[in-house]
């Protein structure tokens, strides 16, 4: 399989299209997860061009909201992360961006000042 297996066609529709290098032996098995949950309705079936699949990923009503909406894309029988892609709608400022990296920041100084302390209180 090569580095990318899975690239990135174009959105259309509500509908996220791709192709993905793999051979034509068995049909790959994947799993597209939107909030912590697997998405419904991914299609792989053959390409034209030998050893590509294509693959169609419905985006969920739900994730057609205000805000940044993230899926990942995994091969379900390997466990590996294929790709992933976002779908950005209203209004995000930079100032919201801002605060969430803030946020992250703040709660990974949280987690090194407890894992120093887990090691200090261990060894």
């Amino acid at each position: 399989m090569s580095e990318q297996p899975l690239t990135k066609i174009r959105m259309r529709d509500g509908i996220w299209e791709g192709e993905l290098a793999a051979p034509h032996d068995v049909t790959p098995q994947l799993q597209v997860m939107y909030r912590d949950r697997p998405l419904n309705g991914v299609l792989v079936s053959k390409s034209r061009t030998k050893d590509t699949w294509a693959v169609h990923i419905p985006v969920p009503m739900e994730a057609v909201a205000d805000g940044v909406h993230c899926f990942v894309i995994t091969d379900k029988v390997e466990g590996t992360k294929l790709g992933d892609f976002a779908f950005v709608a209203g209004d995000i400022g930079a100032a919201d961006l801002r605060g969430e990296v803030e946020l992250l920041r703040a709660e990974l100084d949280m987690l090194k000042r407890a894992f120093r302390h887990h090691c200090r209180e261990t060894s």
